[in-house]
């Protein structure tokens, strides 16, 4: 279990600095669309939500605590809602306007 954690993280860290260069490219795009910076993050956080419950919920799998991974998926899938609130908020906001 622990040497699945290490690897999982080192490959983590590797895709992370791996593609940072990417990032900041995907960063760049967003900005020159005019997408708000708040936006960008909330973006960046939620893919990290779900890469991290992902693992998380297949490391409990592989150690056979399948009630542990739907937790962790359940979180995962709140964290993601809530996160999300302002954009939802600003989408109806946008909707509003338009009719």
């Amino acid at each position: 279990m622990a040497v699945s954690i290490a690897v999982c993280v080192g490959v983590m860290t590797f895709f992370v600095l791996l593609f940072d260069d990417a990032i900041d490219e995907i960063r760049d795009i967003f900005e020159m669309a005019g997408i708000a910076e708040s936006y960008i993050s909330i973006i960046f956080k939620t893919l990290a939500i779900c890469c991290i419950t992902h693992i998380t919920a297949e490391l409990c799998r592989d150690s056979g605590e399948g009630a542990i991974a739907s937790a962790a998926e359940l979180w995962g899938r709140g964290a993601v809602l809530v996160l999300g609130l302002p954009v939802f908020k600003s989408f109806l906001q946008l909707i509003d306007k338009l009719i």
